[in-house]
């Protein structure tokens, strides 16, 4: 029997352990994870750790600073491993536009929305007897620590690992009720939830198999608008619209109430997948693509999540490239909006062109942040995916840009998105720009409408089965329109 000594935030744990183990995942099995977003392939580089001991490594496990990689290194005998401190992410999107009652709520005194997004976990307790928000807690999804996006997911779990992501994402959701109460000053635990999220979160979180997710022809063979007992309370799912739109998407489609006008609407929740939501003359088209975890800081070699330090805005001024970190702290990487904007300077000062060609081996943010060509590229073929997309659904619904009156921005990324950076990019068409509006997290919101009012439940049914998806894999237009996005679109 050997033992692990974890270093990490002043604290030491220990774990024991039989015979030669990857180190990754003997820190699962500790419960402490470190973010993988290539999956375990030793690529990303971010889960580097130093550690001494009985270990065995390839050279790819060898990082800068004389630091390994935790999903290379095998631990062969007693070892120490020193791990980074963990930061609080700071801008995870907990805010939501809609204005919510209790009207017809689930059973209980106290309930509670959660939002399982691919990168971040949001819940909401509120008081089931008059609809008080009485507590709110965030969190990163832990299961990043297998993989960034719901495909290295699906994978990681048609592998042996359904159990293990099940469980990695039940305890953090417990951990968030338990943080809500403690802010509400109650012992009583929430009776009643409301878990959203997309069709693939939804999946592990009830332990169903994702291998229909995995291949064609993608048709999943449970869309849930469901009671069912989870985390050992009365819990509704709401309806998943197909595979690829999943419930977070029907839920911000009601809460932004898109659906009961008459103008031609478009709804873009942007992050580590693109999901979209059309509504024109009565028909709500939808569609998803996956733009990978750039948006979300990963993948990206000095990415970051929104943490105290990370680069959130960058913009020019005399010349110079001036940038802004969250909590006015030492810049320790960039995030997603900040990322958005670094490229939106570099095309705007010729440091890049319209093909993403960097002259020189980086683009400098601050002293210890720099972009690299390979985090350029990133950038491009996320943009060009979403744009893309974008461009497929309004040609399927016969809309031009200039049509749509009404642009809903979701999510946390789209939240403290630059529009103009969105638009010197190519992200987004320069019309739909001043008719942005942001709507926060508009799928927590409509998990909170259907804790409060039962009604909403059955609203939300008769939007996802009513919705038109746009499929777009194996399809020409947006194979078309994704080579033409791949250019950067900086105006004059």
């Amino acid at each position: 029997m050997y033992q692990l000594e974890i270093f990490q935030n002043g604290y030491a744990t220990t774990i024991m352990f039989d015979g030669p183990e990857r180190l990754s995942t003997l820190l699962q099995r500790a419960g402490v994870y470190t973010a993988q977003p290539c999956g375990g392939q030793g690529s990303c580089g971010k889960c580097a750790v130093t550690i001494s001991g009985a270990i065995s490594a390839p050279n790819a496990a060898e990082c800068r600073a004389g630091a390994r990689l935790a999903c290379q290194v095998v631990v062969e005998g007693n070892a120490t491993v020193v791990l980074p401190d963990s930061r609080p992410d700071e801008q995870i999107e907990t805010g939501m536009a809609a204005h919510i009652e209790a009207r017809r709520p689930m059973p209980g005194r106290y309930g509670a929305a959660v939002d399982i997004g691919t990168t971040t976990l949001v819940a909401k307790l509120f008081s089931l007897e008059n609809g008080t928000c009485l507590g709110t807690a965030a969190a990163r999804n832990p299961q990043t620590a297998v993989a960034a996006d719901v495909m290295g997911r699906i994978s990681a779990a048609m592998a042996g690992g359904l159990v293990r992501l099940q469980k990695m994402v039940a305890e953090e959701i417990e951990r968030l009720l338990v943080a809500c109460c403690a802010q509400a000053e109650i012992l009583d635990v929430p009776e009643s939830l409301v878990l959203t999220g997309n069709t693939t979160m939804l999946y592990l979180l009830t332990g169903r198999d994702p291998t229909c997710l995995s291949r064609a022809p993608f048709q999943a063979d449970r869309l849930f608008h469901e009671e069912t007992i989870l985390l050992g309370r009365r819990a509704y799912l709401p309806p998943c619209m197909c595979a690829f739109v999943g419930a977070d998407i029907t839920c911000a489609v009601y809460a932004t109430g898109m659906c009961e006008k008459w103008e031609t609407a478009l709804l873009c929740d942007i992050g580590t997948n693109g999901e979209m939501a059309l509504w024109k003359d009565g028909t709500l088209y939808v569609t998803s693509t996956a733009a990978g975890p750039a948006f979300e800081g990963a993948g990206i070699s000095c990415g970051c999540a929104s943490v105290r330090g990370a680069i959130d805005r960058v913009w020019l001024e005399g010349g110079k490239v001036c940038v802004h970190t969250i909590g006015e702290a030492e810049g320790v990487g960039v995030c997603g909006s900040g990322l958005l904007d670094a490229v939106a300077v570099a095309l705007q000062s010729g440091k890049i062109d319209e093909t993403g060609y960097m002259e020189g081996d980086s683009l400098p943010l601050c002293e210890a942040v720099a972009l690299l060509p390979r985090d350029i590229r990133a950038v491009q073929l996320a943009k060009a995916a979403i744009a893309a997309g974008m461009a497929v659904l309004l040609e399927t619904a016969g809309v031009g840009p200039d049509e749509v009156q009404v642009l809903y921005v979701a999510g946390g990324f789209g939240s403290h998105l630059n529009m103009e950076s969105a638009v010197t990019i190519g992200l987004l068409p320069s019309g739909l720009a001043g008719r942005a509006q942001s709507v926060g997290n508009a799928a927590l919101a409509g998990a909170s409408m259907a804790l409060l009012d039962r009604d909403a439940q059955q609203a939300m049914a008769r939007i996802a089965s009513a919705a038109v998806p746009v499929h777009l894999g194996g399809n020409p237009q947006f194979n078309e329109a994704y080579v033409e996005q791949m250019l950067f679109c900086p105006e004059d």
